[in-house]
């Protein structure tokens, strides 16, 4: 398979800028790939698509402030886009100039704070700050929107692009499927019965990103650091052996998932993880995924292709526009069924 058998067309006006009034006021598409059939509904219900003794598995990664606009001691403009913090003062990132960095430039941003390049480790460059990098994001960072939205980061982003479980700080891009859980809802999936889980994937810029390679295979993931802990892998393994579902919630989720079960069976990992889930992956630990809609020719596109087909996963898609759903990270959301039995 190439890229371009991953593309679909998309609207400009279905791009949802904005979140919407409430947490939980999207729309579910439901898509079952085992009968073919595609069900309009309102993420508010998605308690009654539960079942008792399914597993809800979150990612509560927490989202920092990584966007800084600063210049150079030149005086030339930059924007930078940290990627990972990497140690106390320091941090891997993009670095947008109208001339590319070289090593020992000097970068002056907001606050009277200073920050170095001192190399560059892939297409990153290796960034060292005057001053401690998380208390100075706090301070004057601002909220890493993806740049499909076309817009400013408002006060209002500081809260909706968060989960409202949100505990790890170290992403800098939202777990997108948990915005529409608020504290109600989370409460009201317990009440049908379905358990929570969570894990952690401190998302990177490069997971919303489209692949570089038409050849599926000729493309390689950033690495992005994952934990998923004892308590997530017994709570997978006891749901599975009384025949409950693991249910991830997004796509990057599904990744710790599976990354944490690449022997065969779920063990608990606390490292990095560039697993790239394409068409011809075999899921080992996830059942269904509830996700949002992805961008075209994107990894996020090919997980959930990997996991319920790529034909079946487009027709939803095209569904989806023409009954004009919203899209991507502020969009509506799909609860996505595999085609077959689960494995064992």
């Amino acid at each position: 398979m190439q890229l371009s058998d991953f593309d679909y067309d998309l609207p400009n006006e279905l791009i949802a800028r904005f979140p919407p009034r409430n947490r939980r006021d999207s729309r579910l598409l439901v898509a079952d790939a085992a009968t073919g059939q595609i069900v309009d509904g309102e993420f508010a219900n998605l308690p009654d698509a539960l079942r008792a003794g399914d597993l809800l598995v979150f990612n509560d990664t927490r989202v920092i402030r990584a966007r800084i606009h600063g210049r150079k001691a030149s005086g030339g403009l930059v924007e930078v886009l940290i990627e990972r913090v990497s140690g106390e003062s320091s941090a891997l990132a993009q670095v947008r100039a109208s001339k590319t960095p070289a090593t020992g430039t000097l970068l002056e941003l907001p606050g009277s704070a200073l920050a170095t390049v001192t190399g560059r480790d892939g297409e990153f460059f290796v960034l060292e700050f005057s001053e401690p990098v998380h208390a100075y994001l706090e301070r004057h960072g601002e909220v890493p929107l993806p740049p499909y939205l076309g817009r400013e980061a408002t006060a209002l982003d500081s809260d909706r692009y968060q989960t409202v479980y949100a505990r790890h700080a170290g992403a800098v891009a939202a777990p997108t499927a948990g915005l529409h859980f608020d504290q109600d809802l989370l409460q009201e999936t317990m009440r049908h019965g379905a358990r929570h889980a969570f894990v952690t994937l401190h998302v990177g810029a490069g997971t919303f990103q489209n692949l570089r390679q038409d050849s599926i295979n000729a493309n390689r993931l950033h690495g992005e650091r994952v934990t998923v802990g004892p308590d997530a892998c017994e709570a997978v393994i006891r749901t599975r052996e009384c025949e409950g579902r693991v249910i991830a919630v997004g796509s990057t989720s599904a990744r710790a998932l599976e990354a944490a079960s690449v022997s065969g069976t779920i063990r608990p990992l606390n490292g990095e993880t560039d697993l790239f889930i394409r068409p011809g992956y075999r899921f080992r630990s996830v059942d269904a995924i509830l996700t949002n809609f992805h961008l075209p020719r994107s990894s996020l596109l090919l997980l959930v292709a990997a996991f319920a087909g790529r034909d079946f996963v487009l027709r939803a898609y095209r569904h989806a526009v023409a009954a004009r759903y919203r899209f991507f990270s502020y969009g509506d959301a799909m609860l996505l069924l595999p085609p077959g039995a689960r494995p064992t």
